[in-house]
């Protein structure tokens, strides 16, 4: 990675300091060399551990954002150091982005209630009140029933925390972000990644990977240089694409499931999507050594 990158990303991960850790030019390649990523396991599965007769088991997998391309990786479709190059230019063409704006990305916890179109519609005519020409508020994730990540102009998210009673939001909290990202105003990054992934050698996965744009399997090479891009400016869609994943005929046994990386934060989500499918899933830690994961 550090001869990819051009700088120590070790050292940074493990020392910091943290504000340049999550300026997004350097975020997005740290989550990429440490994947966040949840990928099925066909039965039977020994252990949560990555051993050979595991992954040789593996029916599909997905990323969350930037992690697409490890799971793009990790599927065979992608060369990891051309992958790190690809998320370094998508970093610091998304952090150019970013800069050039001042907005950012709200965590919304609702209800039923909820209604986040009429939410967003009555921020973005809350910002042209302000003057703001052509502002932008908008769902840029979906991560389970009722939890859903909105970003665009600050001002607009300045308003939904302060109207959250109004639009039944239980929870709100800024993500420490420095743009909108997966919305529109991220188009300047598009081209920059859409040149690089031009250049790269993709090949058919060998295993399902599946899309955050529209929740489906990646098909060949082309799609995914479609995707990659269409994604920078696209709502995740992650709440489908776990319905996509974990889809069956009723009676049929749930994949294992497991999420490399730091953190548990797919599993938790997981389990407000799909709870007898989270009930087959464990978590293997990006420090584990061989051999010590949880069975």
């Amino acid at each position: 990675a550090e001869a990819v990158l051009g700088y120590d990303l070790l050292a940074l991960c493990l020392r910091g300091p943290r504000a340049e850790l999550q300026r997004t030019r350097h975020c997005q390649p740290a989550r990429r060399a440490a994947p966040r990523d949840g990928a099925g396991r066909a039965r039977p599965a020994p252990t949560a551990s990555c051993r050979p007769q595991v992954l040789e088991s593996c029916v599909a997998a997905a990323g969350f954002s930037v992690g697409e391309f490890a799971a793009l990786v990790f599927a065979g479709a992608m060369d990891f150091a051309q992958a790190l190059h690809a998320v370094k230019v998508r970093a610091e063409a998304m952090q150019e982005a970013a800069d050039a704006m001042p907005s950012g990305m709200l965590s919304v916890i609702g209800r039923a209630a909820s209604n986040y179109k009429v939410a967003c519609a009555e921020a973005r005519q809350h910002c042209e009140a302000l003057g703001i020409s052509d502002p932008v508020c908008q769902v840029s994730t979906y991560l389970f029933p009722d939890g859903r990540v909105i970003a665009g102009h600050l001002q607009a998210l300045e308003y939904l925390q302060a109207n959250a009673r109004k639009y039944h939001f239980i929870r709100t909290q800024m993500l420490p972000v420095s743009g909108a990202f997966h919305t529109r105003l991220m188009e300047p990054a598009v081209e920059p990644l859409a040149e690089v992934l031009r250049d790269m050698d993709i090949q058919k996965p060998l295993i399902c990977v599946y899309s955050n744009v529209n929740s489906k399997k990646y098909m060949h090479a082309e799609h995914i240089r479609k995707l990659l891009v269409k994604q920078v400016v696209s709502p995740v869609m992650w709440e489908q694409t776990m319905h996509s994943v974990y889809e069956r005929r009723q009676g049929t046994e749930f994949p294992y499931t497991y999420e490399v990386g730091p953190g548990k934060q797919l599993g938790a989500i997981l389990k407000k999507c799909n709870l007898k499918a989270w009930r087959q899933y464990k978590h293997v830690d990006v420090l584990e050594e061989e051999g010590e994961a949880e069975d």
